[in-house]
């Protein structure tokens, strides 16, 4: 079974002030579910009460109706290459009157709120290949540019819109400045807006953007950061541990709890601008 949460490093910058300490994050790992040994979905959870999200996905998806159409739920043996359970697959068995729903099984739901990932068949397709690489993108961001950029304070919430224009993907302006640019030209995209604007208005990779998200910032998010280019991620909350992963794979920079000036990096910190010299914690 896997760990509800997870250790990794992080560097904190508090009042100018920098630390490097472990820090303890949710852990985040995908769960494939299986219905009569068929792959049926895949979602994104954090490891634990994995048969009653299963069980209660198929109830959602009309495929249970009562407690005696449900046979067993397992965890799937061999699931890895070496043959080893990685406790990431369960398989549903039905029992054998229920008439399963026409649910199209080969289309491999990615239940997710945005569903970015629909069509996938596995878990190894969870990771996808970035058209555009970020971890050479020769771009720096100061704590106090990051801090202009932080949605904390702002009237408006974050995961909404992005002030003035938000409709048309216009920048956010608070203070006659430009909120979530690492230089020259490029709003902010905050919330779960993290396509973008539309490519008329801002051609990709969004290479000159910083994603801010109001909540904490999933794999699914760092996944989108990932594959619009964008190379700075910024949540006022904590990652999760797949999201670090992600991130450290794909030299995505990730900051988590900003709060003004102070933050959390967890992933990138080559491209923040460290204003004292690291201190082990």
């Amino acid at each position: 079974m896997g760990r509800v949460t997870e250790r990794r490093k992080v560097i904190r910058i508090r009042d100018g002030a920098v630390s490097s300490r472990p820090d303890t994050l949710v852990a985040e790992e995908p769960l494939e579910i299986r219905l009569n040994g068929k792959p049926l979905a895949i979602t994104m959870r954090t490891p634990g009460d994995d048969f009653a999200l299963a069980a209660g996905f198929l109830v959602s998806e009309g495929v249970l109706a009562h407690a005696y159409d449900l046979q067993n739920i397992v965890y799937c043996a061999g699931a890895t290459v070496d043959g080893s359970n990685s406790y990431n697959v369960v398989d549903v068995r039905t029992s054998p009157d229920v008439v399963i729903p026409d649910i199209t099984l080969e289309r491999n739901v990615y239940t997710t709120s945005s569903c970015g990932l629909c069509g996938k068949a596995s878990l190894d397709a969870v990771r996808t290949t970035a058209r555009w690489p970020i971890a050479d993108t020769p771009r720096s961001v100061s704590n106090p540019r990051c801090s202009r950029a932080s949605p904390t304070g702002s009237a408006r919430p974050s995961g909404s819109s992005t002030g003035p224009g938000s409709a048309r993907g216009g920048p956010v302006q608070r203070g006659g400045r430009t909120a979530g640019r690492t230089g020259g030209r490029g709003p902010a995209q905050r919330g779960r807006q993290a396509g973008g604007p539309r490519p008329a208005e801002r051609e990709l990779p969004l290479s000159r953007v910083i994603l801010l998200v109001s909540g904490r910032a999933s794999f699914e998010l760092a996944q989108k950061a990932v594959m619009a280019g964008i190379p700075v991620l910024a949540a006022v909350s904590a990652p999760s541990s797949l999201a670090v992963d992600l991130a450290a794979e794909t030299g995505l920079t990730l900051v988590g709890f900003l709060r003004g000036s102070n933050m959390n990096v967890y992933a990138g910190e080559d491209r923040i601008a460290l204003e004292a010299t690291a201190t082990q914690g």
